[in-house]
């Protein structure tokens, strides 16, 4: 059987981001997600296609790799491979072939694989180090989900402008913009995705949320979330993490989950008051070779 790896292209992402949702499990892994691929389509179809990596067997997509970055591939892979050797030492050769395939640059890689009990496995043999970790979050979303004390707002037409300022203010280096926000929200993923934006009782928005399904009774995702640095201190990031697993909730995801730094002991500390539960932490994988 033929193990193939490829390009993605414009007219290939949405099956890439179909495929993507069908591997979202509870108990398993919080791994790549549709969610995470729609965040990058706010930047166009083509400049995702680029970052895409496909592997597959006969045809079948069984893996997809998104580069995040020049030295980062963020991993997805189907359950049906979890445990298969032969397809786990392909991706490993793939991705330790230093530029050759153009999946990794020759001088450093780091690979994010938190699925596929056999290409963890063989990451480790093959000289891949832990490298930085990070904590991954669950909110059961079985159960109703209490509200929080901020008007949240779904963004239209009326509130892109209070998004955009409220991620601009939150992330130092952020670059988004409307004409972005608008790209996201035309693409297909955000089919099944919503942003908020939590005002405070003066009228101010102070913190936005971006969550993303991956169908009914999948897990969701938040991507990005984010709170106004004037305005930090208060509970909004609570609040707004809240509110994100309610909308989840509502749109039919069995949970709603998040991975952020370990070192982010405040974002840790958010997520947990807001419902959430902490997972172990895992490690990226650093090649060292």
């Amino acid at each position: 059987m033929s193990i193939t790896l490829e390009r993605a292209t414009p007219a290939s992402l949405d099956d890439v981001t179909e495929a993507v949702a069908g591997w979202q499990q509870d108990g398993g892994p919080v791994q790549l997600h549709p969610g995470d691929l729609g965040w990058h389509w706010r930047l166009g179809a083509d400049q995702l296609a680029k970052a895409v990596r496909v592997w597959r067997r006969d045809g079948q997509i069984l893996a997809v790799g998104l580069l995040d970055g020049s030295a980062l591939v963020r991993m997805a892979l189907a359950p049906s491979v979890d445990r298969d050797d032969a397809f786990a030492a392909q991706l490993v050769a793939d991705l330790s072939d230093r530029g050759r395939r153009g999946v990794l640059p020759a001088d450093t890689a780091v690979v994010e694989a938190r699925s596929g009990a056999a290409f963890r496995d063989l990451l480790r043999e093959r000289a891949w180090v832990a490298d930085e970790p990070w904590t991954p979050l669950c909110h059961d979303l079985t159960e109703h989900v209490e509200g929080c004390h901020l008007r949240v707002e779904v963004v239209d037409g009326h509130h892109v402008q209070a998004r955009v300022a409220v991620q601009r203010a939150a992330f130092s280096n952020s670059t988004f913009t409307a004409e972005r926000w608008h790209a996201m929200a035309a693409a297909p993923p955000y089919r099944r995705a919503r942003c908020l934006v939590g005002y405070d009782a003066h009228g101010d928005a102070v913190a936005a949320v971006t969550v993303w399904s991956a169908g009914r009774g999948r897990p969701g995702l938040l991507e990005p979330l984010g709170v106004h640095r004037d305005h930090r201190g208060h509970g909004y990031g609570t609040a707004i993490s809240v509110a994100a697993a309610a909308a989840l909730r509502e749109m039919g995801a069995s949970s709603a989950t998040v991975c952020t730094p370990s070192s982010n002991v405040g974002a840790v500390a958010t997520y947990v008051s807001a419902g959430f539960r902490r997972l172990p932490d895992v490690t990226d994988f650093r090649r060292t070779t």
